[in-house]
């Protein structure tokens, strides 16, 4: 088994307490004249509240992507209030239908512009089980298909950023809960469901497609990083009805893979939102990661430890997920 050292000395500067704004302060200059797409910027997320930041310090251009017209018009709304001066696109993608995907692709593709950094903020987390419009299980056709197949569509506008582009795909300190389900991810076709596995398979793929990117990418000049913004209470958690059962059964889920999460008296230490978004702006303005290729941050360090699980970093496993991934969308992505 090959994989990324999770335990690289880090040299950046910032850490769990850093707020998003003074990271984007501190890397104002690599933030300036840069083109960022941006998936997930409903209001109230992590997505928006990076934009938002990011805005104060020149970018040439955002690009606001995301399934809902009325919430990405909010956002906007939001930034044009705040920094009239910036310049902002909406793009609607649907990442649950390949289809869509396709059709959001094909727009940017058209557009004049280089794309510098693409951050893949969008999710559903622990939904009931359905089903995709491809027939995949809903999280992880979301949360990974749609981000690999946008991903690699709009690659040719990546590539051509001579700023060196980078692709940050955000995942989860979830990632605990499973391993890729290499013979059943769709677990049968909701009979053995599990949301919170489902949920950990999918935010596996996201650090698995992210080494992925480095090694095939990395010698055309892409960096690719992989992050755990923290626990953040979003509207992500919207499915969360039941907190107490809910964290009960996250907590029998880690008793029984030996998490430290499980131990009992383990506290989870909650972040503000602009604590969680601080990693998102590490990850894709920070230029202290450029000979770190492929890794995966939490708290605007590279993890180590038993923060991430080896399975999420082997690089085995990242060459496997992405012949799955091309499968899944009957295309093929060589470069």
């Amino acid at each position: 088994m090959t994989w990324i050292s999770a335990s690289i000395t880090s040299n950046l500067s910032f850490n769990a307490t850093t707020t998003a704004e003074e990271v984007a302060t501190a890397l104002a200059s690599s933030i300036a004249g840069k083109t960022v797409l941006v998936t997930g910027v409903s209001p109230g997320g992590l997505g928006a509240y990076f934009v938002k930041v990011i805005a104060a310090h020149h970018p040439k251009l955002l690009i606001l992507a995301g399934r809902s017209g009325s919430k990405l018009a909010e956002t906007l709304r939001k930034i044009e209030a705040a920094h009239p001066g910036v310049a902002v696109r909406t793009l609607e993608l649907d990442l649950s239908s390949q289809a869509q995907v396709r059709k959001a692709a094909a727009e940017v593709l058209s557009w004049p512009e280089p794309i510098d950094v693409l951050v893949n903020s969008a999710a559903v987390m622990a939904t009931p089980y359905q089903e995709a419009p491809d027939g995949l299980e809903m999280q992880f056709g979301t949360n990974h298909i749609g981000h690999f197949l946008f991903t690699n569509l709009i690659m040719p506008k990546l590539l051509q950023s001579t700023a060196g582009p980078r692709v940050v795909n955000v995942s989860s300190a979830g990632h605990r809960f499973s391993d890729i389900r290499w013979d059943d991810i769709g677990f049968q076709g909701g009979k053995t469901y599990d949301k919170w596995r489902a949920y950990g398979q999918a935010k596996t793929a996201n650090i698995l497609f992210t080494v992925g990117l480095a090694q095939r990418l990395g010698p055309k000049g892409l960096k690719a990083f992989s992050l755990h913004p923290g626990g953040i209470i979003t509207n992500l958690g919207r499915y969360m009805t039941d907190r107490d059962n809910e964290l009960a059964a996250i907590k029998a889920i880690d008793k029984e893979m030996g998490n430290k999460q499980g131990h009992d008296g383990y506290q989870q230490t909650m972040k503000t939102l602009t604590q969680g978004t601080s990693t998102y702006v590490v990850a894709a303005f920070d230029p202290k990661l450029d000979e770190h290729n492929g890794v995966y941050l939490q708290d605007c360090q590279l993890a180590g430890g038993d923060d991430i699980k080896p399975y999420a970093v082997d690089k085995d496993s990242a060459a496997r997920l992405w012949k799955l991934s091309e499968e899944l969308v009957g295309q093929s992505f060589d470069y």
